[in-house]
């Protein structure tokens, strides 16, 4: 076969066949299949789209490029989580622990920030002394023992993924759905569980702006999850407003314990509490209320190993910043918005994320929020915290901030968190 075949195949609109896609696949994620041709077949995807049979037969070469990760018998049903990105999305820091406490084991395998997304490896790397790579011996004597692990992908897992994710960012293709669909659950399949849940998020701060591109995002995930023999089912879930009231990385990890001993923000402990729920139904556990475990404290006792298990200290003080601003309302009347991609920009340009994949992140930066969504407030009053270890770039953080936090005098309220479920 040849490259450039396949290029005018997709690009004339045709249907791929089997033997294209696993052949050019395998051929680029070797070196037989030039970055730039593999590009210009990216965007002949994205422009043409994909069937059903192609994504699935996409996933399956994506798959096929890496080892399928077995764990081995755990002694528990494994079930996993992916969430699409947010501002402020902790969910896996309560989620897995909590998962554990209710019977099944949680091998969240985890990626880092880039942009105004928080990454949940750079979250947990806030704890003094845990790390986050582990063998696959490891993560499958922690799932035994503790029955929760959170660390990063391993290298043999779909690399043809990754090959094809650092073109996709460069060349304008990072947007189709094929392609999103397909490098999210190649990973997801490879990582040999029993069933996963999708949390897919919808609005400003995701990377999904409407409920249509995220059900068609949700409904295409589920599919392949179908046609790869894995049990899925995706939640559509707002991301509008930022998840809790912490936005930053040791910030969010203060705010998950929070969670973890049965406090914290009401949002964060519903969505923490409805994933819970999907995933023990795709596990076959019944009979267990994870509201009732989490209100508990037990969940925080699988935290507390689960940490200690990856070298990290759980009783440790986390970072603090050595500067914090206040933003203050500039007048009375109602919180009517508080825009998550505003306040994830401001977070991130505070150091909490970054630009590039090779820069690092503050432990301590970020941004905590003070006031929620509909609620009144008098001119003066602070509304948000903003956390850094570089003073300067705090007129950056406002800057983002600028049109993102409204008053009105209208009333307000946050919209429904949980939006829609989709199953096979």
């Amino acid at each position: 076969m040849h490259a450039v075949e396949v290029i005018h195949s997709k690009r004339d609109g045709h249907r791929l066949t089997d033997e294209q896609i696993d052949w050019v696949v395998a051929a680029h994620t070797r070196g037989d299949v030039a970055d730039e041709q593999m590009a210009a077949l990216a965007m002949a995807i994205l422009l043409n789209g994909m069937d059903a049979g192609e994504i699935a037969r996409w996933t399956q070469a994506m798959i096929d490029s890496g080892e399928v990760l077995s764990f081995g018998d755990v002694g528990r049903p494994l079930v996993d989580k992916h969430s699409t990105g947010g501002v402020g999305d902790k969910i896996t820091l309560p989620l897995a622990p909590l998962v554990a406490a209710c019977g099944a084991a949680v091998p969240q395998l985890s990626g880092r920030g880039l942009g105004h997304t928080g990454g949940t490896l750079d979250k947990l790397e806030a704890i003094p002394g845990w790390r986050a790579c582990l063998t696959q011996e490891e993560i499958a004597t922690q799932l035994a023992d503790v029955g929760a692990v959170v660390c990063a992908t391993t290298p043999t897992l779909a690399p043809a993924d990754r090959k094809l994710y650092a073109l996709r960012d460069v060349t304008g293709t990072v947007e189709s759905i094929p392609l999103i669909a397909s490098s999210i659950m190649s990973k997801k399949i490879a990582e040999g569980t029993d069933g996963l849940v999708l949390d897919v998020k919808v609005g400003s701060g995701a990377f999904m702006k409407t409920p249509e591109r995220a059900r068609e995002l949700a409904e295409t995930m589920v599919a392949i999850g179908s046609a790869h023999g894995l049990a899925t089912t995706a939640l559509l879930t707002d991301m509008s407003v930022p998840l809790g009231r912490a936005v930053g990385n040791a910030l969010e990890v203060a705010e998950a314990v929070e969670v973890l001993r049965g406090g914290g923000p009401a949002d964060v402990v519903e969505l923490t509490v409805a994933l819970a729920r999907e995933m023990l139904a795709l596990a076959g556990i019944t009979g267990v209320d994870p509201a009732q475990v989490l209100a508990s404290g037990q969940a925080y006792e699988v935290w507390e190993r689960m940490i200690a298990a990856q070298g990290g200290d759980p009783s440790a003080p986390l970072p603090t910043a050595s500067h914090v601003e206040e933003l203050v309302a500039e007048r009375s009347g109602v919180l009517a918005r508080l825009d998550a991609y505003a306040v994830g920009v401001a977070g991130w340009r505070l150091g909490a994320g970054r630009a590039r994949k090779e820069d690092a992140v503050q432990a301590a930066a970020g941004v905590r929020l003070l006031v929620d969504v509909g609620a009144e407030v008098e001119a003066g009053q602070p509304l948000l915290e903003l956390h850094t270890d570089t003073p300067q770039a705090v007129d950056g953080a406002r800057a983002a901030l600028a049109g993102g936090v409204v008053i009105s005098d209208e009333p307000a309220a946050r919209p429904p968190l949980l939006m829609d479920a989709i199953r096979p």
